[in-house]
């Protein structure tokens, strides 16, 4: 029988991973995985794509932005003015049609992502209770692969068994929330800080080592044990933590006494930007960076990776599972708002936000984001994210690109933006340009490295077969907005824009080991304090089409 073989040829390849920067290589597939060249000179390809000249990278892999579940669906609901003016999706033969704006609708939101040379991205923040609503939307995103955090930093179960001081009860229940929702890492939302919202309105917790009612446990607690739990659990991804106190003036401090609450376990500090400010009054005087004695701290931390959440100008819409600042964005900005509690996991805020490039305040979030990129001194440590949509849309990722790969057209940005951030960062005086290497690295082989993913973000052999090619052009935004193929599990879908092929991508999880017995006290926990009965909690294997189920590491 002949092997269904397909060769991409003679492209300029750039794979991290592999130690291949720009060499001219061809790439063999078959059985939607890489595979190495063929020794037998008797196998030919069944079908060769030219790629001579052009530019080949791994599939984009992005590690943070917000795209299903109920939060999400709700952005969209509050947003119908942008429905209005955005330009649609259109039905094709092989599309449906779907609505844009900050929050696009599912199948929007695959086909922008594989159209942009994305092949991967995982939801950031998802409540166990609404697991149903996110796979359900995933088995409506065509095109990518998918996973989600579940979120974690306040479920009452886990505080109370921090305030207990029963770290195997904790680690048990970790993995079988994780088991339960079929989701892929754990997640930490302003930890404690979300309880006390809901507990009294206009609450909070500003520092972390603030105590939380009735567990009389604190940020800095939830976030060592969580640490702790996840890499007893040997999971693929460290515990995935968004700060307390985040987009407030001074909270650079609260960020770093976050990552040494981790206390050498490892963490990943999402969204950094938004934790990255110093000043002390909320007002635009004092306002300013303070990613330096941060950077430091990580590039002198290899158990700390971030990711930037970088802000674009323009029109957006702030979605979080930290209900108090959604409150405090709706008050700052005078827009609408919403709400939601979760019973004993979590709480979400949602919020209408327009960055503007004369508001100092805006400024200054838009070059602390490049400071962290153009900082860290490891790129394989820092991760590009907009915090979709939160910082921008993930759309902006090729301008982005070209913020980094262009010093003389980041100045001329810069020059357009309010004066003081010259004086309030450090940006004018960083000099360094991206490589493509490095793109490669921020965009797909680090984010996959730092998922655990050891199928993805690379071009080697066992690799899935997700591909992307770029025509070369001397504006980088020009050649990464309109990849000249996007290729997923060897399959040709998008070409030049215009999509090839129906396909659904997976649904990436993970299903950790844990002692069963803490079945009967969760059950018990239920009975007393949930609406929803325990049998019906957890998401079955059968409710995934499409599901793969990535293993814990076998060591630290």
């Amino acid at each position: 029988m002949t092997r269904e073989v397909f060769m991409i040829s003679g492209g300029y390849v750039f794979d991290p991973t592999n130690g291949i920067s720009g060499q001219v290589r061809d790439l063999w597939v078959e059985g939607g995985k890489i595979i190495a060249p063929p020794t037998d000179p008797t196998v030919r390809p069944t079908r060769t794509l030219n790629a001579a000249g052009l530019v080949v990278m791994p599939g984009g892999v992005d590690m943070h932005c917000h795209i299903a579940g109920p939060k999400v669906n709700m952005a969209r609901k509050m947003r119908p003015e942008e429905k209005r003016r955005a330009e649609p999706v259109y039905r094709t033969a092989r599309s449906h049609s779907g609505t844009m704006g900050s929050v696009p609708s599912t199948f929007a939101t695959g086909y922008k992502y594989i159209g942009l040379g994305y092949t991967t991205a995982f939801d950031a923040a998802v409540p166990a209770l609404s697991a149903r609503h996110a796979h359900e939307e995933f088995d409506d995103t065509p095109c990518i692969d998918k996973g989600f955090y579940v979120l974690m930093g306040n479920n009452h179960f886990v505080m109370q068994s921090i305030a207990d001081k029963e770290p195997e009860r904790l680690q048990a229940f970790v993995a079988w929330l994780l088991n339960s929702a079929k989701a892929y890492a754990a997640k930490l939302v302003n930890p404690g800080g979300v309880e006390v919202w809901k507990h009294h309105q206009g609450g909070n917790v500003t520092g972390l080592d603030d105590v939380v009612d009735h567990f009389n446990v604190t940020p800095r607690q939830i976030i060592r044990e969580m640490a702790h739990a996840v890499d007893n659990l040997r999971l693929p991804h460290p515990v995935h933590i968004h700060c307390n106190n985040l987009g407030m003036p001074g909270n650079w401090t609260t960020t770093l006494e976050s990552m040494k609450a981790l206390e050498g376990h490892r963490g990943h500090l999402t969204h950094i930007q938004f934790h990255s400010y110093g000043g002390g009054d909320v007002d635009e005087e004092s306002f300013c960076s303070q990613v330096a004695p941060l950077v430091d701290y990580v590039n002198a931390h290899p158990n700390v990776t971030v990711d930037v959440g970088q802000v674009l100008f323009g029109d957006t819409t702030s979605m979080t599972g930290d209900g108090p600042l959604g409150y405090y964005l709706s008050n700052v900005y005078g827009t609408k708002w919403f709400s939601a509690d979760t019973e004993m996991e979590s709480g979400c805020g949602i919020a209408p936000i327009t960055y503007r490039n004369k508001s100092l305040i805006h400024s200054l979030q838009w070059a602390i984001g490049l400071e962290w990129y153009l900082m860290v001194q490891d790129p394989w440590r820092v991760v590009m994210s907009t915090d979709h949509p939160n910082g921008g849309s993930f759309l902006a990722y090729p301008q982005i690109i070209r913020l980094l790969m262009d010093r003389t057209y980041r100045q001329d940005v810069l020059k357009t933006v309010h004066p003081m951030v010259r004086e309030r960062t450090s940006l004018a005086d960083l000099d360094r340009e991206y490589t493509l290497d490095e793109i490669a690295i921020i965009t797909r082989a680090g984010p996959a490295r730092i998922l655990g993913l050891a199928h993805k973000g690379h071009l080697g052999p066992g690799a899935d077969a997700d591909i992307t090619i770029y025509t070369p052009h001397e504006n980088k935004e020009i050649m990464f907005e309109l990849p000249r193929y996007v290729i997923k599990m060897g399959q040709i879908l998008v070409e030049e824009g215009d999509l090839r092929a129906d396909h659904l991508g997976k649904t990436l999880h993970v299903a950790p080991a844990y002692d069963v017995g803490i079945e009967s006290r969760i059950a018990q926990w239920f009975e007393d304090c949930y609406s929803i009965r325990f049998r019906n909690y957890p998401v079955s294997d059968e409710y995934l089409r499409h599901p793969e189920l990535v293993a814990c590491l076998a060591k630290l």
